[in-house]
């Protein structure tokens, strides 16, 4: 991998629309970035954000990737350009950072890794989820096994359409590779970055009645130790009855996040009194519920034929009202401090790597063709 040998990231966009905009000011919150030039779009808000930051203008990508000013470029496209605009960049000498999903086949995913690694160069695909520390208190208690092996999960998304018009092109399974491909990925990588690899076994898919596009998709997936886990994303819903849910149930307990970027967590389970002490120390300030005490005899109890010494039932509460589009920001700037301190070489191990982002759509492509 190239290193950068000087201390600036000069960093290019294609594509500036709504969600372009908002990651490049967070990416640009990270010290020593700065936006050198806009490619591909006209909208009024690319002419105020290329004034805003005193960044060339530019009509097509091609003009981009052939800067000789510019380090990394960020795709903020829609799915169906990033294979092309990619391999654009990559044989230009640029490092990608680019929008979910990474491609819209695997195949030409594999193809932009096997570029980029040839060229010795970053193709990462923005899995902010993997930076959300409430992510990562999660992670703890499947490696302490503080609640018994992980059993089941299931993710739903009751998602708003209320913003997507019926001409929006994220109903254009050409434009977006449909709601597997272009929005499922996030969830399929979460759970693998918890679970280990998985394996699609079951898919479905629900066309509206009035105009046939697809609006709701299911599937289950099966990770490492046989564990199912169920994910269902329907966008049909008002934008203010919006809501998701994420759910892992263990041999001890259960956790339960809420938002599609989480910002609470719920925690059920039988514990002694290490694993209490323990869960506080992950979560600190949380609210301490104690549902049932366990002495004597009590104190023994039984599940999947093995035996579980619980010193109590409890019910713990973490996290806040915090604005999930603020928590959002947070993780984006993350993201890219991270990938930009590797491109330094400051660092040599990534939370998400170019893998991450192929294995999720892998994942999402499965899904998508056993549906139809």
């Amino acid at each position: 991998m190239q290193s950068l040998p000087y201390e600036t990231l000069r960093l290019g966009v294609i594509g500036m629309g709504g969600f372009g905009l908002f990651a490049t000011q967070h990416f640009l919150q990270v010290p020593d970035t700065q936006l050198i030039a806009i490619a591909g779009t006209f909208r009024e808000q690319a002419k105020q954000a290329a004034r805003r930051f005193k960044a060339d203008l530019l009509e097509t990508p091609e003009e981009l990737a052939t800067r000789t000013d510019v380090d990394v470029i960020y795709l903020a496209t829609p799915p169906s350009l990033h294979y092309e605009q990619a391999m654009l960049c990559l044989r230009n000498g640029k490092h990608v950072i680019c929008e979910k999903p990474l491609a819209l086949t695997p195949d030409q995913g594999r193809e932009m890794l096997a570029l980029a690694k040839e060229r010795g160069l970053v193709i990462i695909t923005n899995l902010m989820q993997r930076y959300n520390p409430m992510i990562g208190r999660v992670q703890q208690i499947i490696k302490r096994n503080l609640l018994g092996k992980p059993i089941h999960g299931f993710f739903e998304n009751y998602a708003s359409d209320e913003g997507l018009a019926p001409t929006h092109w994220f109903w254009n399974r050409e434009i977006s590779g449909g709601i597997f491909i272009e929005h499922a990925v996030h969830f399929f990588d979460l759970f693998e970055y918890w679970l280990g690899a998985g394996t699609v076994v079951a898919a479905q898919r629900v066309l509206r009645p009035e105009s046939g596009i697809e609006e709701q998709v299911q599937a289950i997936v099966k990770y490492e130790n046989d564990i199912l886990v169920n994910f269902y994303h329907g966008f049909t819903q008002p934008g203010r009855l919006d809501r998701q849910e994420l759910r892992i149930v263990f041999e001890h307990g259960d956790i339960t996040l809420e938002e599609w970027v989480p910002t609470r967590l719920t925690l059920r389970g039988i514990v002694n009194e290490e694993q209490t002490q323990q869960l506080l120390d992950i979560f600190p300030g949380a609210r301490l519920d104690i549902s049932a005490s366990y002495g004597g005899p009590d104190r023994q109890q039984r599940g999947r034929h093995k035996d579980i010494e619980a010193f109590q039932k409890i019910e713990l509460h973490f996290g806040d009202q915090t604005n999930k589009q603020h928590l959002y920001g947070d993780l984006l700037r993350d993201f890219f401090t991270e990938q930009s301190d590797y491109l330094r070489g400051r660092v040599t191990k990534r939370k998400s790597t170019e893998e991450n982002g192929l294995r999720s759509l892998e994942l999402a492509y499965q899904a998508s063709q056993m549906a139809q």
